[in-house]
């Protein structure tokens, strides 16, 4: 069946088929369709809003000649006036990015890659969500609910699949197995556009509470990195007792008297280590050199039309999150590529452009911002057990003395030698073990 979704831009084939009482799927044809992952388990009698569907990716071919053609049509500025990105994302960088994607990127093998996958769209709380599931071959896998962030989609996080449902293929053992469950943050991606406001990170972590119970798990860790981070961060908070416990990437960990000189653009306070001083520096950077596109999409998201109207425009905000993430995309189209590929970026931009989702997920960030209170990196009160797993090249790396004060219940904390903002993207590998390292002393009591 086609199915068109909140406006004529996003199209894509979803099965029609429900799982539950009286569907038509039986859990062994689910299985025979999946050959690497066993059917979910599904309550008896679970019908209607708490039906799962199954899910299927298919762009109408007219969608990526328009794209195309948009992208051959662009209006380009004058060269910036600097000799590095200081003024934003630079014109031979964009320019390489819209030759490759008009004449070379390819989005169906993307789309093979998503269709190969379990993937499946239930009903919370009137919003249709959508997540990918893959269980693991392994007997007693740990349940692991992941969550990305923006610019980020569900494309983060498809490099670290296999590794954790399939460990012993990877220099792990069974013990060290998964269930993974990778749910598109509501706005973005496949999952539905809310029609009102009121979808905030407290919401989100209720909503992945009830949908990991949904899909029969009582005992669950969490992972994420930026909004997803914010989201394990309250989940943490919130300590449903099926949460055994969370990890994190760009933990909140700024104690206040930090936060409050950062916000103010005041010195630093006085005794911080060497270690600490450089969270502070990276910090200080990004609030005063990289917090731009935050600010806008917290007040006035609406404005950001362009984004909607332009895919070069598109691309050019998506890549401007970060300082060190645009130089490890801007190394990739300059064929120096580490850790990410030119594909790997344009699958996750093309797939904002192809749900129509540019100003959705820019305007979920006024809908954080509205209810919450504390800010992004600050210390939020979790209570259950806490990973930290900290890069390098992360917007701060957060220091082991202020990951200790943050979370008493931490119960790993480690150094990476590589990887930045998007650390399941960029670098699975470490990612993956971090993950198997993390959470093997909360395996017992799953």
């Amino acid at each position: 069946m086609e199915q068109v979704g909140n406006n004529s831009r996003r199209c894509f084939l979803k099965a029609s088929t429900m799982l539950g009482l009286g569907a038509a799927f039986s859990q062994g044809m689910i299985g025979q369709a999946f050959a690497n992952s066993q059917p979910i388990a599904i309550n008896e009698g679970q019908i209607g809003q708490n039906s799962i569907r199954l899910f299927h990716v298919k762009i109408p071919e007219v969608e990526l000649t328009e794209l195309r053609r948009r992208i051959r049509a662009a209006r380009w500025p004058e060269q910036e006036l600097v000799g590095d990105a200081s003024q934003g994302v630079q014109l031979n960088t964009m320019q390489k990015v819209a030759q490759y994607w008009a004449d070379e990127y390819d989005w169906r093998k993307v789309e093979a890659r998503l269709n190969a996958l379990p993937q499946f769209t239930t009903e919370i709380d009137g919003l249709e969500i959508h997540f990918i599931h893959v269980r693991s071959k392994h007997e007693n896998a740990l349940p692991l609910i992941v969550t990305h962030g923006w610019p980020g989609s569900i494309i983060e996080q498809l490099k670290i699949i296999d590794p954790l449902t399939n460990p012993t293929a990877h220099g792990g053992s069974a013990s060290d197995a998964f269930d993974v469950v990778i749910p598109s943050l509501p706005s973005y991606g496949f999952s539905g556009k809310p029609t009102t406001a009121g979808w905030d990170i407290a919401h989100i972590a209720r909503a992945w509470v009830m949908l990991m119970k949904r899909l029969g798990y009582t005992r669950f860790v969490a992972a994420g990195g930026d909004v997803g981070a914010q989201v394990v961060d309250e989940l943490g908070v919130q300590a449903p007792p099926e949460l055994l416990g969370i990890h994190s990437n760009m933990p909140g960990t700024v104690p206040a008297d930090v936060s409050r000189a950062l916000t103010n653009h005041e010195p630093p306070p006085s005794g911080l280590s060497a270690e600490e001083r450089h969270a502070w520096d990276q910090l200080d950077f990004f609030y005063k050199k990289g917090l731009g596109y935050a600010i806008e999409m917290s007040n006035r998201p609406q404005t950001l039309y362009g984004l909607m109207d332009s895919p070069v425009g598109l691309a050019a905000w998506m890549i401007d999150h970060d300082a060190r993430s645009e130089e490890l995309i801007t190394r990739a189209f300059d064929g120096k590529t580490e850790g990410l590929t030119r594909d790997d970026i344009l699958d996750n931009i093309t797939l904002y452009w192809l749900t129509n989702t540019a100003v959705s997920a820019a305007r979920s960030y006024w809908d954080y911002s509205a209810t919450a209170k504390k800010g992004f990196f600050d210390v939020k009160g979790a209570t259950v057990p806490v990973a930290v797993s900290a890069f390098p090249d992360e917007i701060y790396t957060a220091p082991r003395s202020w990951a200790e004060k943050a979370y008493p219940k931490l119960i790993h904390y480690n150094k990476l030698p590589k990887g930045g903002h998007f650390a399941a993207w960029e670098q699975p590998k470490f990612y993956s073990e971090e993950l198997r390292a993390s959470f093997k002393p909360l395996r017992d009591k799953a």
